[in-house]
């Protein structure tokens, strides 16, 4: 039997074909981290003992932008990323909503019937302890459940997921994910998310620098908001299905231009052709922070040391 094509849907008026009677997580979801899962699991989990399909429902933009006016969210998983993530975690679909005034004025109760009951139609709703929605964020989860009483849905809300590791608990949150990413520390990010932490993107043809140097590269650009440390680090690439492991740099070029941010990928034993492919790339340890080097060759020494650092952060690894 075929697998069900993930289905997305942003700003349905009416329930998304495939998506009817869904089971929806409510939330942003923003690194999809363990914290993130919990929810998602006990939503499927519901979605299998009723029968019905299962969904995230989920702002974009991130609300905390849109009420700032400008991008101040550092985002672990962008649409796209987010969209990839949840289908690999086995879901039917992803319904976005857009977050603008209207839906920041929208009252708790008005949420519940206009848009979970008249535009979707929803079997129930899975949230987290911290979901809260509607102007002013009124709607508690309390309140979730109570309107799911009045108005024929079943809800159900997840506790607080916390990580225990040499006999101490620390809240997995975005957050805290965010604050290790931009020291760099990848390890803990993965510790937190999960999974290793990753972006995508499409590949894009560069100014062949790397190439002349020897190192050629697969150049992506990340989204604007991304404040992970620059720096080198061991990646792995995933495209076409394949997965292979490099080095990569991510960062402004002190040596030649500071230009804007850009992730290069180099990639080990593959002298193929990547350009306008889609590619994941996940980041699986740090070995040094971004530095101007006086000459090409001293940057040239350097990154024939970054790479056999990273091969052997990604040997131990497995």
């Amino acid at each position: 039997m075929p697998e069900r094509p993930f289905l997305l849907a942003r700003d349905p008026q009416s329930p998304p074909p495939g998506l009817e009677g869904s089971v929806v997580a409510l939330g942003n979801f923003d690194g999809l981290h363990r914290g993130h899962r919990g929810v998602i699991a006990r939503a499927q989990a519901l979605a299998k003992r009723l029968g019905k399909p299962c969904a995230v429902l989920t702002f974009e933009p991130h609300p905390a932008d849109y009420f700032a006016g400008r991008s101040v969210i550092f985002r672990l998983t962008p649409p796209q990323a987010k969209a990839a993530h949840l289908a690999r975690l086995g879901l039917d679909g992803m319904i976005i909503l857009t977050f603008d005034a209207a839906l920041a004025a929208l009252p708790a109760a008005r949420f519940t019937e206009e848009i979970l009951v008249s535009r979707l139609n929803i079997s129930a709703a899975v949230a987290g302890y911290d979901f809260y929605f509607g102007a002013r964020r009124a709607g508690t989860p309390d309140f979730l459940r109570a309107e799911g009483e009045r108005l024929g849905f079943s809800v159900e809300i997840v506790e607080r997921i916390a990580r225990d590791e040499d006999g101490t608990l620390e809240a997995v949150s975005s957050t805290a994910t965010r604050e290790a990413l931009e020291e760099g520390d990848v390890e803990q990010a993965a510790r937190l998310l999960g999974h290793p932490y990753f972006v995508e993107g499409v590949v894009a043809h560069g100014d062949k620098r790397g190439r002349a140097l020897g190192f050629p590269t697969a150049n992506v650009a990340l989204d604007p908001s991304n404040r992970l440390r620059h720096g080198i680090y061991a990646v792995t690439l995933e495209a076409d299905g394949v997965l292979r492991e490099g080095v990569a740099s991510f960062g402004r070029r002190p040596t030649f231009d500071n230009g804007p941010p850009l992730l290069e990928v180099f990639v080990f034993d593959f002298d193929g052709d990547l350009y306008s492919k889609e590619v994941e790339v996940a980041f699986r340890g740090f070995i040094r922070g971004e530095e101007k080097f006086a000459t090409a060759e001293a940057l040239i020494e350097k990154m024939r040391e970054d790479a056999a650092r990273a091969r052997e952060i990604l040997a131990r690894r497995g």
